[in-house]
């Protein structure tokens, strides 16, 4: 694949510019950040104005989950937009009902309910809203180790270091440590052990809370940004078995695990867990027009049959949103896209990253499923010190800023969080595009090994 138009280094000029002058970028510096201008995307690529190519290893932020400008989704919106291209939620409009339709025939259990949000963020706020509505309790518990949005109440539910400048601590929110062998907060030696210590953990936390007081445990199924730490056997039904005890709402997030990610339509069939309420978004409709949602139980869903929920967005369930997730998911099951991803995951991807993990000694741990995979740097692999600091910048961010520079220099764009590297590209990604990606990273962690002891 080569890119469409010749390259033309003024117009990338001019388009740098004007994001220079007037844009104002999230989580940055706004004087220490220079972006790539994009002249174009298909499929598992993008490039610039210069005429370099990508392979896009981040699937955008984790959402392209059927790639760029699949030709199909693209037509969709273009024929939404010249019949009805907005209404407002109020209304019953067919697209939006399709693709709620669509949507409540994949989630698993009896999560038949569909509340559409413009995104991740906005879904995981209104879930945490129904718990507490449901229960008529406050606090909810979320894990270290997590990323659930900006918004005010997922920013404080977050577990990393972009909660800090905006957590007042007095947000009714309660973390613990969710298991993480490699990483363990409780010494344990096993997958059982970490299981059964982690969930010990989350009831006495509980206990020491008070059960009648948390209304919800929000979980990210398999943790994303945080490093896709695949829970291990048993902890989510034992999760799920503490809150049916206490009558707490269980959340999953799945904002970035679901809809084919990890091999499945949702991560949670890998575990047979059925929460009270799931959050979607990203790969519902591989982010081509901003959607997100909240599929909801019954017994939650009754809660509101005669009660007015409190809630809503002027843009819940756009038709343009609706039209583009009723094509991806068809997409996806005309084309068999989760299963691929399975098995990409299975003979390619798996593999070829706990290879280059035999041949690198930065890399202390491979872990993941599907098209979603972390590798975990370190300087030590006896110590398992990472290859930089927790939440690092600067010089002490070096090494894995060399590492990064390198993988774009051979032609990959990484996906790159404190001391990971995540593999994690378009869920339809052919095995020899996954091959090329192996190979830039096979090439980059040299560079990272350089740093190691």
């Amino acid at each position: 694949m080569t890119p469409h138009v010749e390259p033309d280094p003024q117009a990338g000029a001019a388009v740098k510019a004007a994001d220079r002058a007037h844009v104002f970028h999230s989580w940055s510096a706004q004087g220490l950040i220079d972006p790539l201008a994009v002249a174009g995307a298909e499929g598992s690529y993008f490039w610039d104005y210069d005429g370099n190519r990508y392979l896009d290893f981040t699937s955008g932020l984790v959402y392209t989950n059927i790639g760029y400008q699949h030709p199909r989704v693209v037509e969709a919106i273009q024929e939404q937009a010249g019949r009805l291209a907005t209404f407002a939620p109020a209304f019953a409009v067919d697209v939006r009902s399709e693709a709620a339709r669509l949507i409540a025939e994949r989630t698993p259990g009896d999560l038949d309910k569909i509340f559409f949000t413009n995104g991740g963020a906005e879904a995981v706020e209104n879930a945490v809203r129904m718990a507490r509505l449901h229960t008529g309790r406050a606090k909810v518990l979320s894990a270290y180790r997590s990323y659930h949005g900006a918004t005010s109440t997922a920013i404080n539910l977050t577990g990393d270091p972009r909660r800090w400048p905006s957590d007042t601590g007095s947000a009714g929110v309660v973390h613990f440590w969710a298991p993480f062998l490699y990483r363990s907060p409780f010494y344990s030696s096993t997958q059982a052990e970490e299981s059964a210590r982690a969930l010990q953990h989350l009831e006495d936390t509980i206990a020491f809370e008070g059960p009648q007081t948390v209304a919800a445990i929000v979980l990210e199924t398999i943790p994303g940004t945080a490093g896709i730490m695949t829970p291990p056997p048993g902890y989510l039904a034992g999760v799920r078995e503490i809150c049916d005890r206490y009558g707490i709402v269980f959340v999953l997030d799945e904002v970035m695990a679901g809809f084919g990610r990890t091999g499945a339509w949702f991560a949670a069939e890998h575990y047979g867990v059925v929460p009270d309420l799931m959050t979607f978004a990203k790969g519902v409709n591989s982010g081509y027009v901003p959607l997100g949602g909240v599929a909801i139980s019954a017994e939650i869903a009754a809660t509101f049959d005669k009660r007015p929920y409190p809630g809503g967005l002027t843009y819940s369930g756009h038709p343009l949103a609706c039209a583009a997730a009723v094509a991806t998911i068809r997409v996806m099951e005309d084309e068999k896209v989760v299963e691929h991803a399975a098995h990409i995951g299975e003979t390619v991807l798996g593999p070829g990253l706990r290879e280059l993990a035999e041949r690198h000694p930065s890399v202390g741990e491979v872990r993941g499923l599907g098209a979603f995979w972390a590798l975990d740097l370190v300087r030590d692999r006896e110590t398992r010190e990472p290859l930089v600091p927790y939440n690092a910048s600067g010089e002490a961010a070096a090494p894995m800023a060399a590492f990064g520079a390198a993988c774009k220099k051979n032609g990959l764009w990484p996906f790159i969080n404190m001391n990971r590297t995540h593999a994690v590209p378009a869920c339809n990604i052919t095995e020899a595009e996954a091959k090329e990606g192996l190979a830039a990273l096979d090439a980059a962690l040299t560079v990272a090994d350089e740093h190691t002891v």
